[in-house]
Parts: structure tokens; sequence; C-alpha cells
């Protein structure tokens, strides 16, 4: 019994180390998050199998009770009570699926809680999924490199777990030196704001001269322009015609953030604005749960919240070219992603306010998973971000 409770308690240290440092927000280090199939295969019990998932998410997303604070400006309890309850789904299904039995039977339990941690419902809270690593192991490998990652993180919960952290060592060490990030083209820029709390939720004529402004000063005329979340705040048809003005007078093709509201509450979109006309190119298919996305509201009858599109617009075409669009919360999980690269676009575009996450490496962790899948598919991508 007492070798049992040591062990559980190496197997929770283990696994809180391997969530703190493979989701530190460097990308070189998230292949350390592979060891959390076989710290979860090797604890004595169902108990301590909670702890150990209990302890990688908790760690893996550590950002979230400060930035909750910020964002809310109260103290730190709302922050760490949704902490816990965001963990709730991947331990419930860690919990439920662990299995004492080695070979074929953790095998298919590991491959199945991988499965649903990406996909939806379970996938909208699947922050930290391992299977991330795959663009730093097997960059370039596409498909293929999805499904061997897959593969390997299920055979770590084996006796032959060492054939497969070998294997994902090599495969890590050659992607490191041979991987080239393709090229987006000198057109495309994404431009980062600081304007904190500020972006979007002034709608004056004077914000939207700072905002010309600042494109102006980052010289990126006759070009097509990215530009971060919420950005633009309410899109109107003032907001519109007044971007378009600019846009015709610079050439420039500007790609942005905004927020559609109607009676029944709103989405928050990506538009895209020429001299010649505006339109909403996307509409996000993963707001955050709580803070954006309420479907209890329409349970009780009631409006409000963002609107979820979980199976829309995968894919939307920018300035010619078939994208990827994220927004914010999307970078973080599995399925947005995969679901786009099923529809085999040209490029991704991010594009998050990360404001509220000053002091935590949240917005860095957002950046590592871009450019982790942009490495798995071989694909260029643009971010934009507002600090």
């Amino acid at each position: 019994m007492r070798h049992d409770r040591q062990r559980a308690a190496l197997m929770v240290a283990g696994a809180v180390a391997c969530g703190w440092i493979g989701w530190s927000g460097y990308l070189l280090l998230l292949p350390v998050s592979i060891a959390f199939p076989y710290l979860w295969s090797r604890a004595p019990d169902r108990t301590s199998a909670a702890l150990v998932s209990t302890g990688y998410f908790l760690a893996a997303s550590r950002g979230l009770p400060q930035g909750v604070a910020a964002f809310y400006q109260s103290d730190i309890w709302p922050g760490l009570v949704l902490w816990l309850l965001a963990s709730s789904g991947f331990v419930f299904v860690h919990s439920v699926l662990w299995t004492r039995r080695r070979g074929v039977r953790s095998v298919l339990a590991y491959l199945i809680a991988m499965v649903l941690m990406a996909l939806p419902p379970f996938g909208i809270l699947g922050w930290a999924h391992p299977i991330t690593a795959a663009g730093v192991i097997f960059a370039g490998w596409d498909w293929l490199g999805l499904l061997a990652m897959a593969a390997g993180l299920s055979i770590m919960t084996t006796r032959y777990w060492p054939a497969a952290a070998i294997t994902f060592a090599g495969c890590w060490l050659w992607s490191a030196a041979f991987w080239m990030q393709p090229q987006i083209g000198r057109d495309w820029q994404g431009v980062d704001l600081q304007l904190g709390k500020r972006l979007g939720r002034d709608a004056g004529l004077a914000y939207h001269r700072q905002l010309r402004a600042s494109i102006g000063r980052s010289k990126v005329r006759d070009r097509i322009v990215v530009l971060p979340e919420s950005t633009l705040g309410f899109w109107t048809p003032s907001a519109a015609a007044l971007w378009q003005t600019y846009a015709k007078s610079s050439t420039m093709t500007v790609v942005a953030g905004a927020v559609v509201v109607d009676e029944t509450g709103y989405d928050n979109v990506l538009v895209q604005i020429t001299g010649q006309r505006s339109d909403i190119v996307y509409r996000e298919r993963i707001p955050v749960p709580g803070s954006m996305w309420q479907p209890w509201r329409q349970l009780a009858g009631q409006s409000g919240g963002a609107r979820a599109h979980f199976f829309a617009n995968p894919v939307v075409y920018i300035a010619g070219r078939k994208s990827a669009p994220l927004i914010c919360y999307e970078q973080l999980l599995v399925w947005p992603i995969l679901q786009s690269m099923l529809h085999d676009p040209d490029m991704i575009v991010a594009v998050g306010n990360g404001w509220w996450t000053q002091g935590t490496s949240i917005v860095e962790i957002q950046r590592m998973s871009i450019e982790a899948w942009a490495r798995l598919f071989d694909r260029p991508f643009v971010m934009s971000f507002n600090t």
C-alpha cells in the first residue's frame, strides 16, 4: 500500500512537470507532453489516474486563474473555480478509461481518450492535447504524422514505451534539422497591437483613426493586413464604409476581427475589407465556454452570449487564398484545425485578443499551437494578437 502511494505521488509530480514544461509556450519543449500517457497508464489505481490527469491539465492551463481575474477585474477565486471546472472533462475521460491492463487494452483506452478529447463535446475543453506535439516531431508529415503520433502516444501506455520514446526523439531531431517553414509571401502581414482592453470597445472615430495610423506606421501599404480579434468592435454599416474608404485609398485588403450583434446574441467574426466591398468571411466555431458561449441561455429562453458554429465554415477565401481561420480560443483545441485541414487549405490565419493574459504564457501557448499545426501540415501561417 505504501509503495502504491509513493508511486502515485511520483506519477502526479511527473504529470505536473510534464504539463508545466510541455505547455510553457516554447515550441521545442512541447514534446515533453508526450510523457503524459506513460504516467497516466502507470498510475496504481483509478483515483491515482484521476490525480495524474488533474495535475497535468492544471499545470498546462496554469495561466487561467490569473487571466480570469484580470478579465473580470475580480480576485483570484472565480478564476480558481473556473480552472477546476475546465479540467473536469479531461479528468473524467481519463479516469473512466484508465485500465490496469497493459497491451491492447491500454492502447485502445488511450486511443479512445485521445479521440474524445479532440472532438466535441469533450473536445470543447480539450486543451493541452499531447497530440499537438506531432507538429514538432513529425513536421511536414501531414495526416500520416498525425496517425504516427496517435499510435506512438498509445504505445507509450505499454511495456514497449522505450521504443516509442526513442522513435519520437529520432523523428524530432530529423524534423528540427531539415524542416523549413513555408513562406506566406510578402503581400501578407499580421499586425500585432498593444491596445489592452480598449481594443474593440471604443466605437469613436478617433479610435478607428488611431488603428489606421498604426497600420500606416507598420509600412504595409498595398498589402493584405491581418488585425487581431475584436479589433473593429461592433461591425456596423458606418464602420464598413469608413474602412472601405481607407482600403480604397491605400489599395489594401484588411482582415480583422469584429462582432456582429442581433436580438438573439452575437457572432465573433472575421471581416474582409477592400476598396470595393466588405464581407463577413468567418464566424467563430468554438467561442470561449462560459464567458462567451452560454448555451444555458437558450435553454432558459433567454437571449445573449456568443453563438457557436461547431461544424460551419472550416475554410474561407481571403484575398483569393483558401484559408483555415482560427480565432483565439480555437487555437488551443484540436477539432477546429483538423476540421479545417480536412478541406486542404492553402494557409492558416490566426487572430487573438490576449490583453487579459498579461503575466501568463497563454498567448505564447496559442502561438506555439498554431506553429505546431502549421509545421505538421506544412502550411504557411499569419498571426495577429492584441496584448
